[in-house]
């Protein structure tokens, strides 16, 4: 049975945060496929979506995978595409970031009118939000705080997150508990990133 005033919010499954792309984590494909069995349980889904143009100090040549990034979902690649597991056709709305920016909140993002997530929502009478996707100790992290600052009950359902690494997943656990955040399940999907900093 949906619930007509919560939202599902699908935070970065893309190519380049699944194994073989760009900046792989752990797990993001097994991720991009479990969404699937979620979105049925809800009236409203929306997705995010990472869209560098050129995000300045975000992207480093010699990154340290906390702060700075290897390049990645750049607007016209292949990368910057969700991932095909994804089923795609219940989402109504993309939210795109991060263009000259790092934006890790997916309420950086605006829908192809230039609409704020925010503004979105609260015209549709969302009062609480589900977060999953990639990565958990980043853009999943900084959109359900935000979501919480601005007012929104919220949960991350942590088996359909994936964390790019352990020590700053425990963290950002934390920091979401801190918040109000309501964690849900188990984060199942975490270590180093997929591919060796050599290899992306």
């Amino acid at each position: 049975m949906t619930q007509a005033n919560r939202a599902l919010i699908i935070v970065d499954v893309q190519n380049d945060f699944c194994e073989g792309g760009a900046l792989a984590v752990a797990g993001g494909s097994a991720v991009a496929a479990a969404i699937n069995d979620l979105t049925g349980d809800y009236a409203t889904v929306l997705a995010t979506r990472d869209y560098h143009v050129d995000p300045g100090s975000h992207f480093s040549a010699d990154p340290d995978f906390v702060t700075t990034w290897p390049p990645h979902c750049l607007v016209g690649t292949g990368g910057v595409e969700f991932h095909p597991a994804l089923n795609t056709d219940p989402v109504q709305e993309v939210f795109i970031k991060g263009e000259y920016s790092a934006a890790y909140s997916g309420f950086e993002g605006e829908d192809g009118d230039g609409t704020p997530l925010v503004e979105w929502l609260t015209a549709r009478g969302i009062t609480d939000i589900d977060v999953v996707g990639i990565a958990t100790d980043h853009c999943v992290r900084a959109t359900a705080i935000d979501a919480v600052g601005l007012g929104f009950r919220t949960r991350v359902l942590l088996p359909y997150t994936a964390a790019v690494a352990e020590a700053t997943a425990e963290a950002a656990l934390a920091e979401l508990r801190g918040f109000g955040v309501d964690l849900v399940g188990d984060l199942t999907h975490t270590g180093v990133p997929a591919a060796s900093p050599s290899t992306l």
